[in-house]
């Protein structure tokens, strides 16, 4: 199998509980259903769960057990998509090529929205499980953690108050490691600790997951530059357009390609005791560093 298809079976897989999800929850009011379709079920290529199910499975899990656990994780980062999109916060039009939720549902809706997919996350996280229940309480405090004070919350704050700022180093690396490579970190360390490993192999998930989520924003810090409106969904330049702390602005664009292919080395030697069991989370490692190449 490539990873193309092995990327798409697993968003498909993903994608099919969600829907049976939400058809069973009955969302009211329907605005509110359709706020949260509109962009749960968009373009995106859900792979922070895909992570996560990756993880378990390479630590010798049956990825099928925490496919709500797993789905949860995607309703967190389509919250802080929607919020992200705000006037109050970046002010984009678009994302994934289409409109952004507040620019169709008007930003109340939008907002409830996105409170709505957050507080959900948990409902789902815990409502069925096959795992043990300390595990499962491990693993949300994890989750939790990082979508929270200690990562995605805090690094978008850090984020606003940056802007028109001349970057520097500490600052740069604070932004990027809270507000995106945190939920990735997570994403990956879930899996792992559903799975019930302990120990230098817990470590090893965790330094995987934190290089591939330095990579993903470094590489999207590229991307902003270097790819169209049409491949990025939104519009071109908007992080330069308002003057966001990026690695490119700090290092330039060759230095920053070094500085993410040196990530994804790092996270690929991080899981190399697992030998062949870590052939997906390899592919998808690679995958994300090419993204910018």
């Amino acid at each position: 199998m490539e990873l193309k298809e092995f990327l798409s079976y697993r968003k498909a897989e993903i994608m099919t509980y969600l829907k049976q999800y939400f058809v069973k929850r009955s969302v009211t009011p329907k605005i509110l259903s359709d706020s949260i379709n509109h962009s749960l079920f968009s373009k995106g290529k859900a792979i922070r769960p895909i992570l996560c199910l990756t993880a378990y499975e390479t630590c010798g899990g049956v990825y099928t057990d925490i496919l709500p656990q797993a789905s949860a994780i995607e309703l967190i980062h389509t919250y802080s998509l929607i919020h992200d999109d705000l006037p109050a916060m970046d002010d984009d039009d678009l994302r994934r090529g289409r409109p952004t939720n507040h620019k169709v549902y008007g930003e109340a809706v939008a907002i409830l929205a996105g409170d709505a997919l957050l507080t959900e996350a948990f409902y789902m996280y815990t409502s069925s499980f096959t795992v043990n229940g300390g595990l499962l309480i491990e693993a949300l405090k994890e989750l939790s953690s990082a979508a929270g004070l200690d990562g995605m919350v805090a690094g978008q704050v850090m984020d606003i108050m940056s802007e028109s700022k001349t970057p520097d180093i500490e600052t740069l690396k604070y932004i990027h490691t809270n507000k995106t490579a945190a939920l990735l970190r997570a994403s990956v360390m879930t899996g792992a600790i559903l799975s019930g490993i302990k120990g230098s192999e817990l470590y090893a998930m965790k330094i995987y997951g934190e290089n591939i989520g330095m990579t993903f924003q470094i590489v999207d810090d590229i991307l902003d530059i270097t790819a169209t409106t049409e491949e990025l969904g939104k519009p071109k330049g908007s992080d330069l357009e308002k003057n966001k702390m990026t690695y490119p602005s700090l290092y330039g664009l060759v230095h920053s390609k070094k500085l993410a292919k040196d990530h994804i080395e790092t996270a690929i030697a991080s899981i190399e005791s697992f030998r062949e069991k870590a052939h997906w989370l390899r592919e998808i490692a690679n995958y994300l560093l090419k993204r910018g190449a």
